[in-house]
């Protein structure tokens, strides 16, 4: 298959999934992108938002359209890193006598994983995902266990609950390739979405592409070509967020507590990569790094306390970068 032929099956993939996804989801469109971008991008997607918004359902009606095996973890604060990644158990054979231990696979085993409420859970349990986003794979009892590809995490953390929390350590964060955030949906389409969920349901979803498919659409995303101009842009955009880096700007250096790493260029380069290929384009644009700057900065930017006190968030600094920081330097 040629590339055209491949981006032309990307695009056409874009607008099926679109079709079935909106039988059970109402609006929230820009979020369906993100989460495919991340997906043909082999990144993982921290999803933000208040209770109550469908994102279980969102995640689940996903991994269905797709073809994927789907898991839920949620997380509280006993749960152990063992029953994330699963553990060895003592077995004993009746017929021969013969005890020997098995690897009994924890929830992480599968394409598309929900990790619900990430943040109620301690450091420990969380670092137990690190190791599984990074190089899909779990070792247990010094023995390595490939994960099912494609693999995706999906996690979730909510805004306004901070008691009883432990929030995300930055190494934890910049495992993300996007930080997806959920709002309220508009009056009209809340109204459409209350009228549809209360009514019987409609039909049932409909697969759309195969897990074989997937990852050549992945492969394909990797080949995607991209010119010096902007990964250069990419590249400045993101040392701009730097406080710490040579001759920063004055408010950078008074809004910025912590500025975004290595890992968030190459973020913005595959997620543009990804969102070039899903528009049917197989060159990536300095408009595909502007457009997922926001979802690949927010959570690799740590405002300072200066900042915080006048209600300036990590989203307000990143439209200051991308007014300011000049598309050729």
């Amino acid at each position: 298959m040629s590339e055209n032929d491949i981006v032309q099956q990307a695009a056409q993939i874009k607008v099926r999934l679109q079709t079935e996804l909106r039988k059970v989801i109402v609006g929230q469109q820009e979020i369906l992108d993100e989460l495919l971008i991340t997906l043909l991008a082999r990144g993982h997607t921290l999803l933000t938002g208040v209770p109550g918004l469908g994102k279980t359902l969102l995640i689940n009606s996903l991994a269905k359209c797709l073809s994927l095996s789907f898991k839920r973890i949620q997380f509280t604060p006993d749960l152990m890193p063992s029953d994330i990644c699963g553990t060895e158990v003592f077995e004993e054979d009746a017929s021969t006598g013969r005890r020997t231990f098995r690897f009994v696979k924890g929830p992480i085993f599968a394409n598309v994983v929900l990790a619900d409420e990430i943040n109620r859970t301690p450091p420990k349990t969380q670092a137990a995902l690190l190791e599984a986003m990074e190089e899909r794979q779990v070792t247990a009892a010094g023995n390595t266990h490939s994960l099912e590809q494609p693999f995706f995490v999906l996690a979730t953390q909510n805004p306004i609950e901070l008691e009883g929390t432990y929030p995300l350590p930055e190494a934890q964060l910049d495992r993300f390739l996007l930080n997806s955030v959920i709002d309220f949906l508009p009056i009209k389409e809340e109204m459409e979405m209350v009228a549809a969920t209360t009514s019987p349901p409609k039909d049932s979803l409909e697969p759309v592409l195969a897990d074989e498919e997937i990852i050549s659409l992945q492969d394909a995303v990797r080949q995607i070509p991209v010119s010096d101009h902007v990964v250069s842009y990419a590249v400045r955009l993101v040392a701009a967020s730097r406080p710490r880096e040579d001759n920063p700007k004055e408010w950078v250096r008074k809004q910025v507590k912590w500025g975004a790493g290595s890992r968030a260029s190459q973020a913005l380069i595959l997620a543009g990569k990804a969102r070039a290929i899903l528009d049917g384009r197989l060159t990536v644009a300095i408009e595909d790094v502007n457009a997922m700057a926001r979802p690949a900065l927010r959570h690799r930017i740590l405002p300072s306390f200066q900042a915080e006190s006048e209600n300036i968030s990590s989203d307000t600094i990143i439209g200051r970068l991308l007014e300011e920081v000049p598309e050729n330097g």
